[in-house]
């Protein structure tokens, strides 16, 4: 069985652009986020440390030249992560999924009216959540069998929680997400949506609140780059605290633009980029 990292704990790069900014960057187990002015490097960070592990392989020989990185266990051979980009960085994204996959997006978006980088995106993520609900289902089924009822219920909670956050944030415009189908639906005066009907900020909270609820409480690294691109302000104040109650061994580390983002509590876990700068 390879051997996962449970957290990073520290990201050291040595030369940022052009031979200049030595970063060292100590993380927090749980929330890290990235503040600065615009071109101070804050995405060239995380997009360094992610250019690594998309590329595969054991860690870390599979990481660029110049980026280091600590994790916990520190034998650990590999990183489960996610990336959640900004809407204008999504395309370099979606490329690293491989034409193949785009190719057969595209053609099953143009059957519903998407097409979108945000509708590519909820189309991955619709299949991932399929086979999520069926391994809770496959281990509620084990529990009953053995007669452990209460072990069951609390299985199912979490799937249920999902639900009921996307209801309380859609509520403001009457969606409700429909609980009966294993698909992602939606209804709205009685009218049945599609997932890529969604305005945008509906769909990147979507995509956010489905790619921690996928990883199904695994430890994991979730990056999210100026993830505040259209969510209003009652949404980006929640927005760390949701990712923690879906998954709460998931490590955050984001960059962000807004003080939303941190009002909830999240102060101390802001960092300049002037402060990791050596």
């Amino acid at each position: 069985m390879p051997k996962y990292a449970d957290y990073i704990k520290r990201i050291e790069i040595d030369s940022l652009w052009s031979g200049k900014k030595h970063i060292v960057w100590e993380l927090n187990r749980h929330v890290n986020i990235l503040s600065g002015m615009n071109g101070v490097g804050k995405s060239t960070i995380l997009n360094k440390v992610v250019k690594g592990l998309i590329a595969g392989g054991e860690f870390p020989s599979h990481m660029l030249k110049g980026v280091h990185l600590d994790v916990e266990p520190e034998d650990a051979k590999w990183i489960r992560y996610d990336m959640i980009r900004s809407l204008d960085s999504n395309l370099q994204q979606t490329l690293a999924e491989g034409e193949g996959f785009l190719r057969q997006a595209l053609s099953a978006l143009a059957g519903v009216g998407g097409g979108s980088l945000l509708d590519i995106q909820l189309y991955n993520l619709q299949r991932k959540y399929l086979d999520y609900q069926v391994n809770i289902g496959n281990r509620i089924i084990e529990k009953l069998q053995t007669g452990d009822t209460e072990a069951a219920q609390q299985l199912s909670q979490k799937k249920t929680r999902f639900q009921d956050i996307v209801d309380d944030l859609f509520r403001d415009t009457g969606k409700k997400m429909i609980r009966t189908e294993n698909e992602l639906r939606f209804t709205q005066i009685g009218e049945v949506l599609l997932p890529y009907q969604l305005s945008s900020g509906e769909k990147q909270i979507l995509i956010i609140l489905l790619t921690v609820l996928v990883e199904d409480n695994q430890p994991y690294v979730l990056f999210m780059d100026e993830p505040e691109v259209s969510l209003h302000l009652e949404w980006q104040k929640r927005l760390v605290d949701l990712c923690l109650e879906l998954n709460p061994n998931v490590q955050i580390i984001l960059t962000t633009h807004s003080p939303a983002i941190v009002m909830n509590g999240w102060v101390d876990s802001v960092t300049e980029v002037s402060d990791i700068t050596v």
